[in-house]
């Protein structure tokens, strides 16, 4: 099982990450899932950070794959999340022995949400798609977490780069804080330039 999730869909400034987590049912080493598991957006940054190593010891592999602010000013957001998810799924199976194991045992993709914008198949592999799958899926909600960890740390970074936008706390999504800053001073490299138009003149 490879569970799929997107962080950051929803901001106006830093990438779109998609996580994918592979977890194998059939491996008797497999152990009960990190007892804090749960949906991403119901942890506190602090229990998220807590997770995060046993979580990464936990899963079989992961990944985490970006798209940029230009990729998705060019091509929207939907386009940029098959993109990062392409890249996430790339790196994952970019292992031989892997490789030649989902080919001998299969495996299935399970995608959380509505909307199937992985397509039919992704890296050759079938696509499922369930709402809320990052509450009642393991490998949905370790993809989750994952992704959010590591696009939050990204985010932490620019701040150091722009401390005027006060990245590190709202994580370019748009608060208050974060539009006023944007209309004192503009926006910056990372905002995503096509979703500004209803924030600034």
């Amino acid at each position: 099982m490879i569970g799929v999730d997107e962080v950051g869909r929803g901001a106006i400034a830093g990438p779109v990450a998609v996580g994918v987590s592979l977890i194998d049912k059939l491996n008797p080493q497999l152990t009960s899932w990190p007892e804090k598991l749960q949906d991403s957006k119901l942890m506190t940054p602090k229990s998220r950070a807590e997770i995060i190593e046993p979580l990464e010891a936990w899963v079989e592999d992961y990944s985490v794959g970006y798209s940029s602010n230009e990729e998705i000013d060019e091509s929207g957001i939907n386009e940029a999340l098959r993109l990062a998810a392409s890249r996430a799924l790339s790196e994952l199976l970019s292992s031989g022995p892997l490789r030649s194991q989902l080919a001998t045992q299969g495996a299935v993709v399970l995608l959380d949400g509505s909307q199937n914008w992985l397509g039919k198949k992704a890296a050759g592999l079938e696509v499922d798609i369930q709402v809320r799958a990052d509450t009642t899926c393991v490998s949905v909600a370790a993809a989750a977490v994952l992704a959010k960890v590591k696009r939050d740390g990204l985010m932490e970074a620019h701040d150091v780069t722009y401390p005027e936008y006060g990245f590190a706390g709202h994580k370019g999504y748009a608060s208050s804080a974060h539009i006023r800053a944007l209309k004192t001073h503009g926006p910056s490299a990372i905002h995503r330039l096509s979703w500004l138009t209803r924030i600034l003149p």
